[in-house]
């Protein structure tokens, strides 16, 4: 069984390192509902950016737990409410 390996901007990073985020967004697109809608996976990876493959210091593992989806808005994503996938990333392995 595969990893979902997803990568972040270092803000986002720092955020779900220090545990106040606890879930990370991705649009309701039929990429993400190909990935995401039906699968299953070993665990979640968050990793900052494009570390290298031994850093280990910029990647956080997270058991998988099918998302849900849930509307909301934030500047990311733009001004308008947006469905998106809520990733838990709240407890690391």
């Amino acid at each position: 069984m595969n990893d979902l390996v997803l990568h972040v901007k270092g803000i986002y990073f720092d955020q779900i390192k220090a545990g106040t985020k606890h879930f990370e967004y991705r649009l309701v697109t039929p990429y993400w509902t190909r990935r995401l809608v039906g699968r299953a996976y070993r665990n979640v990876i968050i990793a900052k950016g494009y570390p290298k493959r031994d850093d280990m210091d910029r990647r956080i593992t997270f058991p998988w737990v099918e998302p849900d989806v849930v509307k909301l808005t934030h500047s990311h994503f733009g001004t308008d409410v947006v469905r998106v996938f809520a990733i838990n990333v709240k407890d690391s392995i």
